[in-house]
Order: structure tokens, then C-alpha cells, then sequence
């Protein structure tokens, strides 16, 4: 129930101005986003990548119904790969970016801008010698996420996909995407799904990621396993058996269990961040805080704190 609750909110914009407006709710905001701006964003991938860790960047924002947002989103992504590069960070981060963010909700067009502007990060991406992968956003927007994925790798066959297990059809997608050269981000998923197309049972959609994951490992791609449950990254670990250690990654969100990500690097794996920054944090924040009740109990003891 509290789940729902949040992850309604998440579409609220009552409940956004208030968040927002609360200067409260700032501390546990850092938790989870590394700042407003690049140059916090390339600050805090130098401190990840100094112990060892990768980076994938968010430049926050979705559902843009504005051209000329999302042609700045666009400019933003490109300001931050030359900035990583000018850094020395591009071989040890690159961006996820969410079609919704530049222009794929746009009421002309949209699936079209969304392409075109896409298409100009992975031209920036592939300039300074990364990649980049397109976030998965709620089950309406799988398919055509997926025919961008298509059109995308014919020119740029490095870029990685999202898929989320808590979606009944995620077996079948990796199965369709385990080929040679395919990266794919396995995560549970974060959006508020009608049973009809998704798992409502945590112990459902974990044995789907299981069984996702038996796909993915078994096959010739690139698995990169976005988890933070011990369990599945044990599982995960379990079923790379004879895969060499550069032939898949762990992955975990920035500001969640970081002495874990450490562990997991030390040992010799690759173990990526997923770094969020920008001032379009509130859908984030909220997706974050229904995830795990820790996060909410953090919240709040930082709202008692702080006051």
C-alpha cells in the first residue's frame, strides 16, 4: 500500500510543489542525487571512480512536453560527455537517457523527435568513446522504447537496453536481446504496473528476475545486473559460472548501499553507479523512497533531524 501511495505521488504535481517546497526534505534529496548541475555530477564521478567504481548518468527529467526542453535536455547530455572526457572519466562512464526526457511525449511527432534527439547523444557518446543506454519507462512505453533500441543500434550497436522483471513479458525480451554485442540492464522496475501486465507479489517478481537473469546469462550479450538485494546478486554471481569478469557488470543506485558497491568492486567485478543530478529530481526521489522502506524511514528520521 505504501508502494502505491508513493509511486501515485510520483505523478502528483500537488504533491511535487509540496516536496519541492519543503527545505526539509534537501538532505535526504543528496542521498540520491548527486546535485542540480554538471559540475556536481562530474564531481561526484570522480569520487566513484576513484575507488574503483563505473558511472552510467541521468540528467533528470521526463515527460517533456516542450520542444525546447527537450532539445535542451539533449544540449545538457552533450555538455556532460565532452565534460567527462575533458575529465578523463569517458572510459569509465557513460549516460542513461529516458526518450520521454527529449521528446518521445510530445503531441506531433514525438516517437520521431525522440529518435532524432537520441540519436544526437549516441553521435556525442560515441565522439568522446562511450555509450549510452535508454532507460525503460512505465509498460506503455516498452515497445516503442524497444523499436528506438532497433533503429539506434543499426548506427550505434553499444547501446544498452533496460529491461524490468516485474513486467510479465521480460522473458521473452531478454530472451529476444541475449545476442552477441547486446547490453542489457536487468532491474525489478519502478512504476506503478496494473496487474494485467506486471507481478504484484515481491516474491514474484523476484523469481522472474531469476529466470531473467538464467536467459541473460546463458546468452551472448552483455548482462549488467541492476540490484541491490544480496540474494540476486549472489544468484547473479552463481550463474556467470565460466564468464570472464569483463563479460558482465553489477550495478546498484547512487546513495544505496555504497560500502556493498565497494566490496563488490575490490573483489574484481565491474560494479557500476547509477548517478542521478539535475533539478528535475522529484519523480526520482519519490520512485527511490517507494523501493525499500528503509528509504522512507530514512526520510523521515532526516525530517525529525533536521527540524
Amino acid at each position: 500500500m505504501l508502494r502505491s501511495t508513493l509511486l501515485a505521488a510520483a505523478r502528483s504535481t500537488g504533491t511535487r510543489r509540496l516536496v519541492e517546497g519543503t527545505p526539509l526534505t534537501r538532505p535526504v534529496v543528496d542521498r540520491f542525487i548527486a546535485g542540480e548541475d554538471v559540475d556536481a555530477a562530474i564531481r561526484a564521478t570522480g569520487t566513484l571512480v576513484a575507488d574503483g567504481r563505473y558511472v552510467t548518468l541521468d540528467h533528470l527529467g521526463e515527460d517533456t512536453l516542450d520542444a525546447a526542453q527537450a532539445d535542451a535536455t539533449v544540449a545538457a547530455y552533450t555538455e556532460l560527455l565532452s565534460r567527462l572526457d575533458e575529465a578523463g572519466y569517458a572510459d569509465r562512464a557513460e549516460v542513461s537517457v529516458k526518450l520521454s526526457a527529449v521528446g518521445r511525449s510530445l503531441a506531433v511527432d514525438g516517437g520521431k523527435i525522440a529518435l532524432e534527439n537520441a540519436r544526437k547523444i549516441c553521435v556525442a557518446a560515441g565522439t568522446v568513446g562511450t555509450t549510452v543506454t535508454l532507460d525503460m519507462e512505465d509498460h506503455t512505453t516498452t515497445d516503442s522504447t524497444l523499436d528506438v533500441l532497433r533503429e539506434l543500434r543499426v548506427d550505434f550497436p553499444w547501446v544498452g537496453a533496460v529491461l524490468q522483471a516485474y513486467l510479465r513479458r521480460t522473458e521473452q525480451d531478454c530472451r529476444d536481446l541475449a545476442h552477441a554485442g547486446s547490453r542489457v540492464r536487468l532491474c525489478k522496475g519502478a512504476y506503478r504496473e496494473p496487474a494485467s501486465v506486471a507481478y504484484q507479489d515481491k516474491g514474484d517478481v523476484d523469481r522472474s528476475y531469476v529466470r531473467c537473469l538464467k536467459v541473460l546469462m546463458a546468452g551472448e550479450g552483455y548482462p549488467m545486473v541492476a540490484s541491490h538485494d544480496p540474494r540476486l546478486i549472489a544468484i547473479a554471481a552463481d550463474l556467470a559460472g565460466s564468464r570472464t569478469p569483463d563479460s558482465y557488470e553489477f550495478q546498484m543506485l547512487y546513495g544505496i548501499r555504497p560500502e556493498e558497491q565497494k566490496r563488490i568492486a575490490a573483489a574484481g567485478n565491474t560494479m557500476r553507479v547509477y548517478l542521478p543530478y539535475g533539478d528535475e529530481w522529484y519523480g526520482y526521489f519519490m520512485r527511490r523512497l517507494a523501493e525499500r522502506p528503509a528509504n522512507v524511514a530514512f526520510f523521515l528520521r532526516s525530517l525529525v533531524t533536521t527540524g
